[in-house]
């Protein structure tokens, strides 16, 4: 049961979903099912609306600043919906820690903050992975002489596609597992490794896939 108080912290990547509460919804009903039970207070909330690739600095998101001095005054937990919804890079995890605000990501309630540093420094190299290999994929097409732009937008359109088709095919194994009572994104990984279920490249499941996985089924 969660004790204390809290101040839930959300993060939406348009403006237009800050207004229509596209993905802030879901956030919000995540944190309150992990409050759910016990005796709690949530003393504050916030919501950060950000357009392009985002803020990767504490200090520029002002709500982020703003929960967090709220953190401070009331001896408060920061509470977030997905460690994905905070930060992928591990230089704004370490700068979140270094503040000494306790805080805690409702998809990985029992990670340590030290664990949620290898989190992130895990999804910032299958970031930079992904990066290299669109980055050396454009060259090779430009090499052969495609013409790139709309050939570009095209092929990540495709390879959209099939990444969403392949979650859409594992949406009742995760489903499944769930309802097993294998909720969180380790022990996740964990059984679809155990259970031999290939990604899509037929290689083993990572913590970083396995959010990127369960992102689209949502």
């Amino acid at each position: 049961m969660s004790k204390g108080k809290f101040v839930a912290y959300y993060r939406v990547s348009t403006d237009k979903q800050g207004q229509s509460g596209l993905g802030l919804e879901a956030q919000q009903k995540a944190v309150m099912d992990y409050l759910n039970g016990g005796k709690w207070e949530l003393v504050g909330e916030f919501t950060e609306v950000e357009t392009g690739k985002g803020a990767k600095a504490l200090d520029k998101r002002p709500q982020l600043a703003a929960a967090i001095e709220t953190c401070k005054k009331h001896k408060a937990k920061l509470v977030i919906a997905k460690l994905d919804r905070l930060a992928r890079n591990v230089h704004f995890i370490s700068g979140l820690m270094e503040t000494k605000v306790d805080f805690v990501a409702v998809d990985m309630p029992t990670a340590e903050p030290f664990m949620l540093h290898v989190y992130a420094a895990m999804a910032e190299e299958e970031t930079r992975r992904i990066s290299r290999r669109t980055k050396d994929a454009l060259a090779a097409a430009k090499a052969r002489g495609v013409v790139l732009g709309r050939n570009g937008k095209n092929l990540a359109r495709i390879n959209k596609g099939e990444a969403d088709k392949r979650a859409d095919g594992l949406r009742n194994t995760i489903k499944q597992l769930r309802a097993d009572g294998i909720v969180t994104v380790r022990a996740i990984t964990d059984e679809l490794n155990r259970k031999q279920v290939p990604t899509a490249k037929g290689g083993k499941w990572h913590v970083p896939t396995v959010h990127n996985l369960l992102k689209r089924i949502a």
